[in-house]
């Protein structure tokens, strides 16, 4: 369904994207990881038609991005980081409005409007002013305009920022229904239980390059992946850490937190605390962390997901 092949994007001396490829199967949830700046939005951008790359070719539903832009236009659905709604209207006529833009026969519009607000939990707020809704109302409305013309393809960059609990988790089940009824849809986030929960497979993308794909299994199985333990103190100085760090070849510090990696932290659990208490570290938390997204992150970056 869709085909990126060597995509570059620089502005001015700054490379957003170094070469990246990949693909995405017809009805797959296909997620884009990463932190902010990672390069998740120019992707989505160049994708979406909104951005042109430097290099590098897209196709979608077998239409070449560059020869075809319109086509490719007619299948898919962008719902944007940024709100584009008319504050002064009712989401239903903003709705109405976005979708005379796709110059859809009025009665079918305003009958796949009352589908789409119903899905979207939004049918009793649907002749309110948009100014008079919350965060997550407008997410929500900004969604369904992206779905009025039916698309093949769904772009969604990261739809569920500065949102309330709620409309987060009418979120998640609308893509999950969109997904089962066979939708292509491509997800950009920086939280890893959105990527988990939604995606069939994950690119992890940082610094403008997918440093890694598949499946959540196989990213699992790649490489020497490790379990972690994080130790929390209430008194780590750079003396008492010193004292530890020739012990364990695998760790990190972040600020008054240890992560000792294992591939058998049970095992290794009293090793670590009986060298903790010996060089007089008082421990405040322990956590063992299974195998996930957040490990594999630390695995292939060696540091922590950001947020910026």
């Amino acid at each position: 369904m869709i085909n990126v092949s060597n995509l570059k994007k620089s502005f001015d001396t700054v490379d957003a994207l170094k070469d990246i490829s990949f693909n995405i199967q017809q009805g797959e949830c296909y997620g884009l990881l990463g932190p902010n700046g990672a390069g998740k939005t120019t992707t989505i951008s160049i994708m979406s038609t909104m951005l042109e790359a430097n290099e590098g070719d897209v196709s979608i539903a077998g239409y070449d991005l560059k020869k075809n832009p319109l086509e490719c236009k007619k299948n898919i659905g962008v719902v944007t980081q940024e709100i584009a709604l008319y504050d002064e209207l009712s989401g239903y006529d903003n709705l109405l409005f976005w979708g005379g833009l796709y110059n859809i026969p009025k009665l079918e519009l305003k009958a796949g409007i009352n589908e789409i607000l119903s899905l979207l939990g939004m049918e009793d707020r649907k002749h309110d002013k948009v100014k008079t809704y919350s965060g997550g109302m407008k997410r929500r409305i900004n969604i369904a305009s992206a779905l009025l013309h039916r698309p093949k393809v769904l772009f969604m960059d990261e739809p569920t920022v500065s949102i309330d609990p709620q409309s987060r988790n009418l979120i998640f089940e609308v893509v999950e229904k969109l997904h089962k009824e066979g939708m292509t849809i491509v997800y950009t986030t920086h939280y890893m239980e959105e990527a988990e929960r939604l995606c069939d497979r994950i690119g992890i993308i940082d610094h403008g390059e997918i440093i890694a794909q598949g499946t959540l299994d196989e990213l699992k199985t790649s490489g020497s992946m490790k379990e972690t333990l994080v130790i929390t103190f209430a008194n780590l100085t750079d003396e008492r850490y010193n004292l530890t760090e020739n012990n364990w070849n695998d760790h990190q510090r972040f600020d008054d937190t240890i992560h000792f990696y294992s591939m058998n932290i049970q095992g290794d659990l009293a090793k670590i605390i009986l060298k903790c208490n010996e060089v007089g570290l008082d421990i405040t938390n322990i956590d063992i962390r299974k195998i996930n997204l957040e490990t594999i992150f630390l695995s292939l970056t060696g540091k922590q997901l950001r947020d910026l």
